[in-house]
């Protein structure tokens, strides 16, 4: 059992929590039950290491059947090295360390997509893994991020998708100028989710064909120029009083209002 939690094996997974342990690793770690329940299922090629603490391994006994299947050994370790390692502050008895497997942005459009997600300049963790995760349940077939967006290795989106990163190819780094005529030349249409956009309802029925959305910045949403390279922008209406909707909920809209038509049609 791990004991020591300032030992280097554990200082190196704690390490992780840093973006540039994990650009130089290209590892990246998992916090919690359904985080490792996910790698397990999905892509258990991924994985390099699971720690875990005797207890935590008691409450879900599955985990150790799924590692058993993919060849795997669960390490035992204290809770002191657990909190050494989890970047949360109250971790659930389960780190795993998995290496990096980012799509090529190239693969994800010649796979001909129906639905996508670009992000652009996506700052906030949370809000790029509530995406990540509104795209995986509205049955997107791909997520592509921008140069200027969070990593996606980053431990709070990671836990935000909730399993979600493991399901769906996700291109990382890529300039939006290939993004987009990436798109086109896979005879998608790119629109443009931004408050200075047409009217949502009056080109619904647009979405049951190919479509990739491109969501920009939280704060300031997307620059002139990105709004130039697509071929509709479009704004949700706000029917309350809210001032505006979270970007990451305005996403969930667009992905599901999209996959409603492509079903419908």
């Amino acid at each position: 059992m791990l004991e020591n939690p300032r030992s280097p094996r554990v200082r190196a997974v704690a390490k992780l929590t840093k973006r540039s342990a994990r650009q130089e690793t290209g590892l990246f770690l998992l916090e919690g039950p359904q985080a490792a329940r996910e790698a397990l299922a999905y892509r258990p090629d991924t994985l390099v290491e699971i720690f875990a603490t005797p207890s935590a391994l008691e409450r879900h006994p599955e985990l150790r059947a799924s590692a058993d299947d993919a060849g795997l050994d669960i390490v035992f370790a204290s809770e002191a090295v657990l909190e050494a390692m989890a970047d949360t502050v109250t971790p659930q008895g389960i780190v795993a360390v998995a290496r990096q497997s980012p799509t090529s942005v190239r693969d994800i459009f010649a796979a001909a997509p129906r639905l996508v997600a670009i992000c652009e300049e996506v700052r906030d963790p949370g809000n790029l893994g509530t995406i990540i995760r509104a795209a995986d349940a509205a049955g997107a077939d791909a997520i592509v991020l921008t140069g200027r967006t969070v990593d996606p290795y980053n431990p709070k989106v990671v836990r935000s998708t909730t399993g979600s990163l493991f399901h769906l190819p996700v291109a990382v780094g890529v300039d939006l100028d290939v993004a987009v005529e990436r798109a086109h030349s896979a005879g998608m249409r790119v629109v443009a989710a931004d408050v200075k956009g047409e009217e949502f309802l009056a080109h619904r029925g647009t979405l049951a064909g190919p479509t990739a959305w491109l969501f920009g910045n939280e704060a300031r949403g997307l620059e002139d120029d990105a709004l130039a390279r697509v071929d509709l922008a479009l704004r949700l209406p706000i029917y309350g009083a809210a001032e505006s909707l979270n970007l990451a909920t305005a996403a969930s809209v667009c992905l599901y209002e999209t996959a409603f038509a492509q079903r419908a049609g």
